[in-house]
């Protein structure tokens, strides 16, 4: 026979763990959206390289980008730098999970250049990753051919991608 047993009769502990991560500015903020709907039972994350904007933040778990904290300029380049030297810290947030969304807005410097590594990274934990990402108009023409660059990257380190 099947028995339930309420989260209160296993210690509170959940059997599966879920992590919400924002990267940049989009995705940190769609975060803190999350936090303040009062989304219960995963745990958020918010990276940036901007360490302002990481300050504002409402996420108890931060990642600070890199280590000028001045944001990456609308440049992917320097996200995707930043990323990789935040590789172990991002690892160490992301341990744990056995499922990690990837939230971010692309077409930026941060959202566009570090979403593809966090997603590599919780890869290699063996996480299942599904990354939610937002696209600029299409009447904001480098922007939109720099976030379909970053999607593309993105797609080759992701279980699941929606655009």
């Amino acid at each position: 026979m099947f028995e339930i047993i309420d989260r209160e009769d296993r210690g509170g502990e959940r059997d599966t763990v879920i992590k919400v991560i924002g990267i940049g500015g989009a995705g940190g903020n769609a975060v803190d959206h999350m936090i303040r709907e009062g989304v219960n039972g995963v745990d958020f994350i918010t990276a940036n390289t901007d360490s302002q904007a990481l300050g504002r933040s409402v996420a108890v778990d931060r990642l600070q980008l890199g280590k000028s904290g001045l944001g990456a300029g609308a440049k992917p380049e320097a996200g995707r730098s930043a990323a990789m030297e935040a590789r172990d810290a991002i690892a160490e947030a992301l341990t744990g999970a056995h499922m990690v969304f990837i939230t971010a807005g692309m077409g930026g410097g941060t959202g566009t250049g570090a979403a593809p590594i966090v997603a590599e990274v919780a890869r290699e934990l063996g996480v299942l990753t599904v990354a939610v990402v937002t696209k600029p108009f299409g009447f904001e023409g480098k922007r939109l051919k720099i976030a379909e660059a970053g999607i593309a990257e993105l797609q080759k380190h992701v279980d699941s991608l929606i655009v």
